[in-house]
This record gives structure tokens, sequence and C-alpha cells, in this order.
């Protein structure tokens, strides 16, 4: 019989108030307490109750993951099968992950807060797609032949690293842990994940479906710990052939350091993000710019590192835009995660909400809020925000370079299109940008000079499965998604057999 799929707040209620959350570790494809027995209680950030006891994971819960992906890397049993056979245990945890989608909704809806709507239709399917992606992708992927001289044969091959370190964000628990742990686990590599002691639980339930899927016990381990220990151990540890990350810059930048001190690990670091968003006098539909601009600026609310924060527009219609994107802002008011008619949820913690705040505070005192600028209760938590618009800040203003990482958009007039490429390239970070014109001369001109790892056209924040994500300058190096993120997790090999 199938189960009736939640359609109202009453029913994802009562679904999240039937789940029992296991906040143990995933060492060796089974549920293990922390060594230390630190457990930390998960809270729900937009209702404050606790809905796990979280286990710590500390250096000797690393190195036991670490031992244990490591010995299963070398037995063979998953790193030298044949990439048909990966393809098969990977699509079989896409299957599992899809049967249990509304579980995987909940565990990062509950964690962080991010509304049901989106994570039951959008992060767990497309987390599940993304499996079949990397599984069908590494079956069709080709070694090398190249010229050599008579007598001589030569194969370049793409090798895998052996054990992978991930740490990852919790703007999207499941979504971006996929990101790393799928082509890492295609290309025949073991897997340690530390999961953000704010959002663990869809991570620890991906490993325990990855043993019920036919991947090997050891492959993917989960430790949840925080970031200042588990995280560390992880960068520094003498076993991990290769770390990737999401999170901030600073992070980042310790993590840099934590490689060269230890074994010179390989790194793709995906970072923070200040993204622009171009929005100029002969753009075809400004309603469309406005509309998109309000959902690249608040979209799960504003926690999105290449959210488009910082728009720019045209001074000739500057007003005209400005008053289409307040009403956009409407549609994208905070309510309760679990009701599916919610724009945005909470913010992650009433702690972050506060970071958030103090900003919009300061937005207040130094230029002017023209929406929003309101903190809601909401269920009794503190942890939400409504959509807010700020113009008028000087263009020295900290806020045009400081990710703020909630649902704040900074909009600022502009005059030529030398001042807005100027404008949209003052920040250390190149993740993304957007730009709206109807001219394709246009179009080109400016998304040539803008310095970002992804220039959406007429849209913004686009990406796809079959497109590499990642930064340039302070925004990190490496790429996720399409089939050159199978480069991170890999190396060359060339073997040169010679006949005369």
């Amino acid at each position: 019989m199938t189960e009736t799929r939640p359609t109202t707040l009453e029913d994802w209620r009562a679904k999240a108030a039937a789940l029992t959350i296991d906040g143990r570790p995933v060492i060796d494809g089974r549920r293990v307490d922390a060594l230390s027995g630190a457990t930390h209680p998960k809270t729900n950030p937009a209702t404050g109750e606790t809905i796990s006891q979280l286990h710590l994971g500390e250096d000797a819960d690393i190195d036991a993951a670490v031992a244990s992906a490591r010995r299963a890397y070398e037995s063979g049993a998953w790193s030298r099968i044949s990439p048909a056979d990966r393809r098969v245990a990977l699509l079989r945890l896409a299957d599992l992950i899809e049967a249990r989608s509304d579980e995987f909704a909940l565990l990062d809806t509950l964690d962080m807060g991010k509304p049901i709507g989106e994570s039951s239709t959008i992060d767990a399917p497309g987390s599940a797609a993304l499996y079949r992606f990397y599984g069908e992708a590494i079956e069709k992927l080709s070694d090398e032949i190249p010229v050599t001289p008579a007598g001589s044969t030569a194969l370049v091959t793409r090798e895998p690293l052996g054990v992978i370190g991930v740490i990852v964000a919790w703007n999207y628990p499941l979504e971006i842990a996929t990101w790393k742990i799928a082509p890492a686990l295609a290309a025949g590599n073991a897997v340690v994940v530390k999961p953000p002691v704010e959002a663990s639980h869809s991570a620890l339930l991906l490993a325990e479906l990855a043993v019920e899927a036919g991947i090997p016990a050891g492959i993917l381990n989960v430790v949840p710990g925080r970031g200042s220990v588990a995280g560390k151990a992880l960068a520094l540890h003498m076993d991990v052939d290769m770390l990737a990350f999401t999170g901030s810059t600073e992070v980042a930048k310790q993590l840099q350091q934590y490689a060269g001190r230890s074994n010179m690990k390989r790194l793709a670091l995906e970072a923070g993000g200040k993204s622009s968003n171009l929005v100029f006098a002969d753009c075809d539909d400004l309603a469309a710019a406005a509309s998109k601009a309000a959902f690249g600026a608040f979209y799960n609310q504003g926690e999105v590192c290449s959210a488009n924060s910082r728009i720019f527009v045209e001074r000739s219609v500057y007003e005209e835009f400005l008053g289409l994107l307040q009403q956009a802002a409407d549609g994208f008011q905070p309510g309760d995660p679990l009701d599916p008619m919610s724009a945005i949820g909470s913010l992650v913690s009433e702690k972050h909400a506060d970071q958030v705040w103090e900003c919009v505070e300061e937005a207040r005192a130094d230029g002017t809020i023209v929406k929003g600028g309101n903190r809601p209760d909401i269920n009794g938590s503190r942890a939400f925000i409504e959509p807010t618009i700020v113009t008028g800040l000087p263009a020295d203003h900290r806020l045009h370079e400081h990710e703020i990482f909630g649902p704040v958009a900074l909009v600022t007039p502009f005059d030529t299109e030398e001042e807005a490429i100027a404008r949209a390239n003052e920040t250390p970070y190149g993740l993304a940008a957007s730009l709206w014109t109807g001219s394709l001369a246009r179009a080109h001109r400016v998304s040539s000079r803008l310095v970002a790892g992804t220039v959406s056209v007429n849209t913004v924040d686009a990406l796809g499965f079959t497109t590499p994500f990642g930064g340039f300058k302070q925004s990190g190096f490496g790429r996720d998604l399409s089939v050159h993120a199978l480069e991170n997790y890999t190396d060359l090999k060339t073997t040169w057999m010679q006949w005369g």
C-alpha cells in the first residue's frame, strides 16, 4: 500500500511527531556512540524543541572513521570493482533516497528551518537524481591512449585518490553533501563526512542507506562534531588524501593551513559569496527581473552562498524596479517551515538570526529600509526575519562586502555600464553574478568581465547537474556538479609500455 504524501501543515506535523531521529555517527556501516559520550541537544530552530541528542565526534572518532575508510578502500571491494558495478549501487542508493524522501525532507527542515515545500520537492529528489547522474556518468567516461613514438603505448587513466574528507555547511544539508559524496563515490573513493552540528541528520541517514544499497561498509562514514574539533581533526589527518569543503572563507583559509601542516592533502573549497545582480534599462521584462531578483536574494531565507544580495539597477529604471521588487518581496514572507505554503522558514538558529539582525540594524542606521526590517515571533521562536530591502548605503559600506547570509538585499543605482561592472567586481568574492539585458552584445560584453564562476543572463543563480559550480578569488577553487567535479576526486596516471 502506497503511503499518502503529506499535503498540509497538520500532515507534516503529524509525520514529524512520529519520526525517531538517531544522532549517532555511522562508522564502518553501523551506528555507534561517540567514543567520548559527548552529546548535544539538537533543537528545531523554528520551535526551540529538542529533536535528538546529537553525538559529538572528536579526534578518536575521526581516527576510527578514517581507519574504516582506509580499510574499505584498500580492500578493493569498491575501488577496484567496475564502474558498471558502482553504477548499480549508486542507482540503488538513489531509489532508497526517493523511497524515504519525506523523511530526508523532514530531517533537513527540522534541523535548519528550511520550508518543507522546498526540502520535499527540490532537495531530497534532487539529491537522488544526482546520485543517478554520477552513477551513469562514471560508466561512460573514457581513458586516453595518446600518441607516442613507435614501439611504445601509453595509457592515461583517472585514478581515485583514496580517502576523501568532506566538511559541509548547514544551508543545504543533504544536497551539498551529495554534491561531494556522489562524485567521490562514483570515482571509487572512500569517504568520511563531517556534517554541521546544526544539520547532521540527513547525512547520517544517507550513510545507513548506502550500506543497504550495496556500497561496502566503511566506504561512507559520517561523524557529526564541532568544526573546531572533528573538522580540524579530519583536515589535519595524515591518512586523508583530499578534503572537499563548503562553508565560510574564513574556515576555508584555515583548511589550507591544515593541509600544509599535515600531508599536503588536496583541497576543493567552495567558500563565501556576495553575488551581484545587474539590471540594465534595456531589460526586456523589468517585472520578471524584479521577481527573479527577489528569489535570488530571499530564497532559502537568504542562506545561500551565491545569493544575489547586491542589486545594481540602471538609474533610469531604478524607481520602477524598486517598486516591483518591493511587491515581489511579499511572496517571501516567513512562516512555519512545516507549512507547505510557507515561502521561507526560520533561519538556522536564533544566534544566527541575531547576527543577521545586527546587519539589519546597521543598514537601518546607515541607509534606508524600504521593505521589511522586522523580526516576527513565530511558534515562540525569534529565528525568523522578514525579507528586507535596503537602499542608500554608501559605496564603501561594509555591508556591500560582508556576507550577511540572511534575507537582506541591498539595492543601488548606477549610471554607466563601466560603473556597474566595477561595482559588481568590488568584492573579495567571485562565486556568482547575474545580469539583465535585452542586448546580446551587452550580455556577452558584460558577462565576460564579471569575475564569477557562474554568470546568469536574464535569470539568477542558474545551475544544473551538467554545469560546474564554484568560484574565483576568495570564493575558493575546485568545482561541484558536472563531470568536472570528478577531477576533484581523481588524478591522472600515465602507464607507458615500451615494446622496442
